[in-house]
């Protein structure tokens, strides 16, 4: 009973931003926007600014100030919409995990821009080869993801390939890796060198689709996303990048049904295989015409 009031107490505090929100968009943005454009327009640009800025912005704000205390089942649209279920973590350094996901044969996307979003809606629609073509933003801990990798899949189909999103988390090396010691990771500076847990969505996309909202066009992800943080499992051990230290439970089994895509769902078993990105090898390098030799250690 407690349980239910503490959550409808913490759902009415957002709702009353909510309803600010809206009321200023129908009294002050509207109007401003009326006296300029025509009606409709007007009321297409208060939409926009309203569900696409100043509510994304309100959730964001709020998850600074009240962060989550534990790890979330799955990442968020801009727009709060559930996505992505979170199903794997590499520990390492970002030049790490880069040059691991690169060996693997993975590719870091771009950024969006105007000239990267004309080419990925025209290698969509013409079937064109685009590698490091970028991926929409998601959220985790009110932040978009730092990386996001992207491989490739000959089916034929326009949209599909193998991607995964990462974000940088502090962890306790001294700790079994669970839900609670897992936080977000404020400070830039550490983003660069720090040895970090960069937990991550795996999953596959195969094909286009509608979102059901807006009506814009999105990837259509493949319901099983469990094969997407096996497929990544294997291919870094496998090539001896990393480790599997363990297996832990995130939440129980689960079909999310209001994922934002048309036509779109995902299961998941809830667990989030964690793995440690492995040593550089020693390597021996010989210097001058003597028979003195060092040791160097090679740096991801």
């Amino acid at each position: 009973m407690l349980e239910h009031a503490l959550r409808f107490v913490k759902r009415f505090i957002v709702f009353v931003p909510v309803l600010g929100i809206a009321y200023v968009s129908i009294f002050n943005i509207f109007p401003w926007f009326d006296e300029q454009l025509p009606l409709a327009i007007a009321a297409i640009i208060t939409y926009i600014i309203g569900a696409y800025v100043l509510i994304p912005a309100l959730i964001r704000i709020v998850r600074v100030f009240i962060p989550a205390n534990h790890l979330p089942l799955y990442c968020v649209t801009a727009d709060g919409f559930a996505s992505d279920p979170l199903n794997i973590a590499i520990i390492g350094t970002r030049t790490q995990i880069t040059a691991a996901m690169k060996q693997a044969g993975w590719h870091t996307a771009d950024n969006i821009t105007f000239k990267t979003a004309i080419r990925t809606l025209l290698s969509t629609v013409y079937g064109w080869t685009y590698t490091t073509a970028p991926m929409s933003p998601l959220y985790l801990f009110g932040r978009k993801q730092d990386l996001s990798f992207q491989m490739d899949i000959a089916d034929g189909r326009p949209g599909s390939r193998h991607h995964v999103r990462f974000w940088a988390t502090t962890y306790d090396p001294d700790s079994k890796e669970n839900m609670h010691p897992l936080q977000w990771q404020h400070r830039q500076e550490h983003l660069a060198h720090d040895k970090l847990l960069w937990v991550g969505a795996a999953s596959r996309d195969i094909g286009v689709t509608f979102i059901r909202h807006n009506a814009q066009l999105t990837h259509l992800v493949d319901s099983d996303t469990n094969a997407e943080r096996d497929l990544i499992t294997t291919q870094l051990e496998e090539r001896s990048l990393a480790v599997h230290k363990q297996t832990i439970t995130v939440g129980d089994p689960y079909r999310l049904l209001n994922v934002h895509a048309l036509r779109g769902h995902i299961h998941t078993d809830g667990k989030m295989n964690i793995l440690e990105l492995s040593t550089p090898k020693t390597a021996t390098v010989t210097q001058g015409q003597g028979s003195s030799k060092r040791k160097t250690s090679k740096t991801q």
